[in-house]
């Protein structure tokens, strides 16, 4: 790691996009575009407006209603423009004309048309993390970030419900909860749990953070990133002008590689975290321990108890059981954040024993005749899928969807002697199945052909039932992104809940189950 001074970091920033600083300025004569209406768009837009900036906002999308949004948007001065076409340039404001800054919403992708017009034309282009940083107050709450290919959700509301335990507000905010600039304008927080997707840190350069985490890095949205490359240089951007703690993963050196590049605020640690033994400056296990090696003054010669490996068999629903060494790490990369700012030991594991587990995360929806079904939907791509499929010992997979570029063979590889049979869905199969077959995998392959919601659900689960015996896991863990067949993940989780207990029911499989009974 390398000092850095945070300020003044972005190259292309005007006069006007300099004045948005704090959270209550005048931005009158600023003119900005917003593209995108969405959750982080609009209260980007509202923001702006409201403190007199002259905002246009434009939105592809003229199919959804968001008639409140538009109505208070325009109570507050701004202008709307919504279909295909509004995207296609940047909009005039008039004399003299051109926009002083352009705000994306999370996935706005850079070769876009709107997007590579702000460049040509030397407008600076910030998604809602630029944003957010300069807007927060001089007595702003610290953040604490969270990225990784797989993983963030879990280690966010982990960290969430330790700070929370040792008695600090906080909030999960960025890619989940509250968006981010909602957020850091409430200032009766004093913790900040942020998550951060890839397509959020492409547009970010002057945050920085108090730590950040990197859990770990494989192929994904590699479409969007241009390769594996541009995917890398977006994730490391956590790191960069971190004021503290640089937290990496000892088994993934990709992440030790980003911390070593990175340019950070002199003083800053490097911080690892192992589901083996700590080394000094380490977080990891003992027995059946959970230790820090890294925040002790000490640290030479002890490690403090942070908690027990069955604290982290509660946290992820498991309780009784041995828990999967992904979720292991999960606990300690959040604990090595939550240390950072001083969080003592005992709420470390309250915290864990506090923590629930998110919707569509290795959720067991039901078990019946010795066959356990498990909802894993939040599996979008093969690095997740190979956390679930490590979690069972036989298992009937649910797979299939947008592969975005990814390959499967190394993922069936590893678990070829879990994998029981194969249930493939997804408008092209293509992917999955070259991957079986260049895995040499030799088991049942079935096809669900290409439908959308939820008849493909229900032709899934009824042919997974015929494979399944006694002892197995139906597992949906998909590997793949969800919008070929269906709005979202949780969508595509929900419907195979529903498929689930209508199925156990004997009933019309399109009724509406209850979400607590069943088992």
């Amino acid at each position: 790691m390398s000092p850095a001074d945070p300020a003044g970091t972005i190259a292309a920033q005007n006069d006007a996009t300099a004045r948005i600083q704090g959270p209550s300025s005048s931005l009158t004569g600023l003119r900005a575009v917003v593209a995108g209406l969405g959750v982080s768009g609009f209260p980007c837009a509202v923001h702006l407006a409201e403190r007199g900036a002259e905002v246009i906002v434009v939105d592809a999308d003229e199919t959804r209603d968001l008639s409140d949004r538009i109505s208070l948007l325009e109570v507050l001065g701004a202008q709307v423009r919504r279909g295909p076409d509004t995207v296609r340039a940047l909009p005039e404001f008039g004399e003299p004309g051109a926009a002083d800054l352009l705000i994306v919403s999370q996935g706005w992708r850079p070769d876009s048309p709107l997007v590579q017009e702000a460049f040509t034309r030397g407008i600076p282009v910030w998604g809602e993390v630029e944003l957010a940083w300069h807007v927060r107050g001089a007595d702003a709450a610290p953040w604490l970030v969270v990225t990784g290919t797989n993983g963030k959700t879990t280690v966010t509301g982990m960290l969430e419900s330790m700070v929370s335990a040792a008695g600090l507000r906080t909030r999960a905010c960025g890619n989940i909860g509250a968006p981010l600039l909602e957020a850091v304008l409430d200032d009766s927080l004093e913790v900040l749990c942020i998550e951060l997707a890839s397509f959020q840190l492409h547009w970010q350069r002057s945050m920085s953070a108090h730590a950040a985490v990197c859990l770990n890095l494989d192929d994904d949205h590699l479409d969007w990133h241009g390769g594996r490359e541009g995917y890398a240089e977006d994730k490391a951007r956590a790191y960069e002008h971190v004021q503290n703690a640089c937290v990496y993963n000892r088994h993934d050196e990709a992440t030790l590689r980003m911390v070593e590049q990175a340019d950070v605020v002199a003083g800053a640690r490097a911080i690892g975290f192992s589901t083996g033994a700590p080394r000094v400056g380490e977080l990891g296990v003992i027995e059946d321990l959970l230790v820090d090696r890294a925040y002790l003054p000490n640290r030479h010669k002890a490690a403090a108890e942070l908690g027990s490996l069955e604290d982290v068999a509660q946290a992820a629903g498991m309780p009784g059981q041995a828990p999967p060494l992904h979720q292991i790490a999960n606990a300690l990369a959040a604990a090595a954040l939550a240390r950072s700012i001083g969080v003592p030991a005992g709420a470390v594991r309250d915290g864990l024993r506090a923590y629930r587990p998110g919707a569509h995360r290795l959720e067991t929806v039901a078990e019946a005749d010795g066959v356990r079904w498990v909802n894993d939907s939040k599996a979008t791509n093969p690095h997740a899928a190979d956390a679930s499929l490590g979690s069972f010992d036989s298992i009937v997979w649910i797979a299939g969807g947008l592969a975005k570029g990814a390959r499967y063979a190394d993922l069936i590889r590893r678990h070829a002697d879990r994998i029981k049979a194969v249930v493939l869905i997804g408008a092209d199969p293509a992917p999955l199945r070259d991957g079986i077959a260049e895995a040499g995998l030799d088991v049942p392959v079935a096809r669900i052909e290409h439908v959308a919601g939820p008849a493909v659900m229900d032709a899934a689960v009824q042919r997974a039932a015929e494979l399944a015996a006694a002892g197995d896991t139906v597992l949906l863990a998909p590997a793949a992104a969800s919008m070929d067949q269906f709005r979202d993940y949780a969508q595509r989780g929900e419907e195979f809940q529903r498929a689930v207990h209508a199925r156990r029911r004997g009933g019309d499989p399109h009724e509406p189950h209850d979400p607590l009974g069943g088992g």
